[in-house]
């Protein structure tokens, strides 16, 4: 399938689903979230996957079983091209709120995080200087943040504020527009994610994939 937008009614199915997320509005709807959502969506990463590498797009289940919150089912639909876990990705997200593009360590267990703050300790002028760059760009920092500061360091430490970061990654979205339905809308991902390439280098470089086994 080559990529010629999302369909018409994707944002439709999102509105619908956040009104009423339920498993009798899936079944009644899951042809629309096939043809309209998933099918472009692997469309999209397949368009990218020679530049960016192999993506996969997210399962539509949410797992409840510690949750408060029981509804069954993401209120988005998200794909992902990582260098392993927290060693950089870019992402590409469709939702209510419209299209959503981001990148760089959106989790990070104890090694990477031990590493991280080593390289922000000792190279945070070259992160500084990268993450600026995407600020003046339109995009967003985000993360997980401290509201306190990690042990070892001063109060006045020059990047006090990126060491509070347990995870780091920007984001850049755009509401729904008629490009999200054409196939502009990859040059649009595609563009935005090039944008990413020396955050992620430098997440891959300094954070790097996590040693301990999974869970």
């Amino acid at each position: 399938m080559t990529f010629s937008g999302f369909g018409e009614y994707a944002i439709d199915f999102f509105d619908g689903l956040v009104l009423d997320n339920s498993k009798a509005y899936w079944d009644d709807n899951k042809e629309t979230y096939l043809r309209d959502v998933r099918a472009p969506m692997e469309a999209l990463l397949l368009a990218l996957e020679k530049e960016f590498g192999e993506g996969k797009v997210f399962r539509p289940y949410r797992d409840v079983r510690f949750a408060k919150d029981k509804t069954p089912y993401k209120d988005h639909c998200g794909g992902v091209i990582e260098k392993g876990r927290g060693g950089g990705a870019y992402y590409v997200q469709l939702s209510p709120e419209g299209l959503m593009t981001g990148g760089g360590s959106f989790h990070m267990h104890s090694d990477q995080l031990a590493r991280y703050r080593a390289s922000v300790d000792a190279h945070g002028v070259l992160l500084r200087k990268i993450v600026d760059k995407l600020v003046e760009q339109g995009w967003t920092l985000a993360g997980d943040v401290m509201k306190t500061k990690p042990r070892g360091f001063a109060d006045d430490h020059p990047h006090l504020d990126l060491l509070r970061h347990r995870s780091i990654y920007v984001r850049k979205v755009w509401e729904p527009d008629d490009v999200l339905h054409e196939p502009e809308c990859l040059d649009r991902v595609r563009k935005s994610w090039r944008q990413l390439k020396d955050f992620n280098a430098w997440c891959e470089d300094h954070v790097g994939v996590s040693e301990q086994p999974r869970r």
